[in-house]
């Protein structure tokens, strides 16, 4: 069965979407049952694309040109250069592993990981709502099956845009093999290039935006002791995001008091090192598509404490600590039990790893080409 996947959000910084995408298309194109061409921009590529650990033009020119002019000429072009390098190639089913789907004879498939441009568009910039909203209208009325990352997804979509509910598939995300637990001696020399001790910080890994509530993590983290601040200071790393002025002068408040510090972007080679020697995992996001990071630090022994909204509770089952994401005082309560209470603990990182292991790439890959033979044989 021929198959072209898109892999756009294949580049750097590899969030959510771009992992799900990389792990996908890696297993998809060594499949025996699927003749697999990847896709990007405008052609076909020659091969795997590779992933830039650090910031590059592309990049660069992206942030640049994100303004209303620009993303309003994108969305005009694009999906013109692209529909006319798919010519010829109806024979194929496309997925669209972002949700995207262009113009195209032939029969397709989109992942959406969320629809929060339209459900919670004030955790997006103005321009950026505009410009999904409309690539994600087109999409839904080209697509002949939907995948979604998480059951939260899936009955999102269907209630919100009435989609019939047998042609949408939940798939769930999984971990990089690379996260796992690590001892002291195994993460040392990646942690002291950052100034960290083994089992000496907690951690929150995610975009520096209002999404993440990390305003609230911050002032939750403040009500703590401060001994206990000192003793193990909250670490965050991400890229940053919109909106995130405020953020960053709390954070840098929390920095001066000696028991906060941004870490910036760290590089993937790092991030599983950085994950294994935390004590706790800290993750108190508004709204997350499934909420990688949470299984991330599962599948590195780590506890986590995080909030029981959209996709969360699905990851984590009872293994977290998990309250209302706006709950300061809860959130204090459940990061101050999270650090100190060590029966917990360590019943945390059992359940964890237990509940991490029944996620996985290979599973996800599996279930994908599922759908591809489900449409094929539709048709």
């Amino acid at each position: 069965m021929k198959l072209i996947i898109s892999v756009d959000s294949v580049r750097f910084p590899l969030t959510g979407i771009g992992r799900y995408n990389y792990e996908l298309a890696r297993r998809l194109v060594v499949r025996e049952d699927l003749c697999v061409r990847l896709f990007s921009g405008c052609r076909f590529l020659p091969s795997f694309p590779h992933v830039a650990q650090v910031p590059n033009e592309k990049y660069r020119l992206k942030r640049t040109l994100d303004n209303a002019f620009f993303m309003r000429l994108y969305g005009a072009l694009m999906p013109v250069l692209r529909g006319r390098a798919l010519r010829g190639n109806e024979d194929s089913i496309f997925h669209g592993a972002n949700f995207f789907i262009p113009p195209f004879g032939g029969r397709s498939i989109a992942t959406f990981h969320d629809i929060s441009p339209f459900t919670v568009p004030q955790y997006h910039s103005p321009n950026r709502v505009r410009y999904w909203q409309e690539e994600m209208s087109k999409s839904l009325s080209r697509a002949d099956i939907l995948i979604t990352v998480s059951e939260y997804s899936r009955r999102e979509i269907i209630n919100y845009f009435d989609w019939p509910a047998d042609r949408i598939q939940s798939i769930p995300l999984a971990g990089s093999c690379d996260f796992r637990p690590r001892t002291a001696s195994d993460v040392e020399a990646t942690l002291s290039r950052y100034g960290l001790a083994h089992n000496g910080y907690c951690l929150f890994v995610g975009t520096i935006e209002p999404r993440k509530n990390i305003l609230s993590l911050l002032a939750a983290y403040s009500k703590l002791p401060h001994s206990m601040r000192k003793r193990w200071p909250l670490i965050l790393t991400g890229y940053k995001g919109w909106q995130n002025d405020e953020i960053f002068r709390r954070i840098y408040d929390a920095q001066s008091q000696g028991w906060a510090r941004y870490l910036g972007f760290v590089p993937a080679s790092d991030l599983a090192s950085l994950f294994a020697g935390s004590r706790l995992f800290a993750f108190p996001s508004f709204y997350e598509g499934f909420g990688l990071p949470v299984l991330e630090a599962m599948k590195s022994g780590v506890p986590v404490v995080c909030s029981n909204s959209s996709s969360l509770p699905e990851v984590v089952g009872d293994v977290a600590l998990v309250g209302d994401a706006s709950d300061v005082d809860l959130l204090a309560s459940n990061l101050l039990r999270g650090l100190e209470d060590e029966p917990w603990r360590s019943a945390a990182r059992e359940a964890g790893l237990c509940r991490a292991a029944n996620f996985s790439w290979d599973r996800c890959a599996n279930e994908t080409a599922s759908v591809y033979h489900r449409l094929a044989s539709d048709g």
